[in-house]
């Protein structure tokens, strides 16, 4: 295990500004639209703000400010933040990014969780926080080797916390790490005291029949409308990541307009409400920034092949019995019957606002809520 502290060599930014000086767009599709993608006009507004006000260095100097490390697990290098409570008896907390996001989408949130007191909180709420980077994502990648399923990295951050000398801790993640999160409950239900999911811990059919479908809630009818309208209008990408993420690397890799739009797609679809850009709910800068860990450390298809190559759809794995919390936001499409036969569900909020970037969108709801959760299990 060693310190680990960022600092990209100023012939990288260089040619950052190179490529996005001589970027070259396409022309508009009839309409420029979001329909058919991300429109050339709201695009070009945010490249030329990229190239000349955007400062990476400004967010380097932000993201160092947290203790960092990088470590190997399974022949696999693995950083992470570490960041520990002024209260000795905080309880320890992994939070889990998912794609296309990063670390930097739990900056916002590192202070009240760890410093509840500083923030309004109660000084007894308090946690030491764990944010790994995925493998294969951002400065844990690229990924040399092939098994790195949702259980993969579960045993994986089961052995860092266990490395870390925690015998007992939470886990809390989203997207990806929302699948992940429950699978470390299953490699180590003896230490993790709770699961907490922003989303859900998994997904419901993707096909149901019509008398299945007359025995949901309103709430979840619509939420079964959306999964299907993703299967008709985006589920292209997920097609693209899982079966070629080599080949959509090139372009990522090669092209940071293109990284750009590729993760802006995401962020503009998955923010609520959707009718809304996304850099009117998220800061620029820090889009920018979760996009510049993708480009500067080239990971594009190394997390592509982590978070999608692998990933099944209803799988359904065995329940740990780890008391286990789902925080549904009005983007999100998880049904609870669905989701109870492999884990166990003590707590189930839905909330009408907020999407699939919680720690980004809603960061105070999302506190609250796990603050509440764990209150319990401490």
């Amino acid at each position: 295990m060693k310190p680990f502290t960022i600092d990209i060599p100023q012939s990288a930014l260089d040619d950052l500004k190179y490529r996005l000086d001589h970027s070259r767009l396409p022309a508009p599709l009839p309409g420029d639209g979001w329909d058919t993608g991300v429109p050339v006009s709201w695009l070009s507004e945010l490249v030329e703000y990229w190239r000349t006000e955007y400062d990476w260095r400004a967010a380097e100097k932000q993201l160092n400010s947290f203790p960092q490390y990088t470590t190997e697990i399974d022949g696999q290098l693995i950083h992470f933040l570490h960041v520990k409570s002024p209260n000795p008896d905080a309880l320890p907390l992994v939070l889990t990014h998912g794609w296309p996001g990063s670390i930097a989408e739990f900056l916002d949130i590192i202070g009240p969780l760890t410093d509840p007191e500083a923030h309004g909180g109660d000084a007894a709420d308090a946690f030491h926080l764990v944010i790994p980077s995925l493998p294969g994502f951002g400065f844990s990648g690229p990924v040399h080797e092939s098994g790195w399923t949702r259980a993969g990295i579960g045993r994986a951050w089961a052995k860092l916390m266990a490395e870390l000398g925690y015998e007992r801790y939470g886990v809390q993640g989203g997207d990806i790490g929302g699948a992940v999160s429950p699978e470390v409950a299953r490699s180590a239900p003896e230490h993790v005291v709770g699961v907490h999911t922003n989303g859900g811990p998994n997904l419901p059919p993707m096909q149901m029949s019509a008398e299945e479908l007359a025995t949901l809630t309103p709430l979840e009818q619509d939420r079964m409308a959306r999964i299907q309208a993703f299967q008709r209008e985006e589920f292209g990408y997920i097609q693209i990541q899982m079966t070629r993420p080599q080949t959509i690397g090139y372009g990522l890799v090669d092209s940071p307009v293109g990284q750009l739009a590729w993760i802006m797609d995401k962020f503009r679809e998955w923010t609520h409400p959707r009718s809304a850009l996304p850099d009117t709910i998220i800061d620029r800068d820090r889009l920018l920034t979760n996009v510049m860990i993708y480009w500067l450390t080239g990971t594009a298809s190394s997390a592509a092949y982590v978070g999608y190559a692998q990933n099944s759809w209803g799988e359904q794995p065995v329940n740990s019995g780890v008391p286990t919390a789902v925080l549904a936001f009005a983007h999100d499409v998880c049904i609870r019957k669905y989701c109870e036969p492999t884990n166990n569900i003590t707590r189930w909020t839905d909330v009408d606002r907020g999407g699939h970037f919680a720690a980004l969108e809603e960061p105070e709801i999302l506190v609250g809520d796990v603050r509440e959760f764990f209150r319990d299990l401490r």
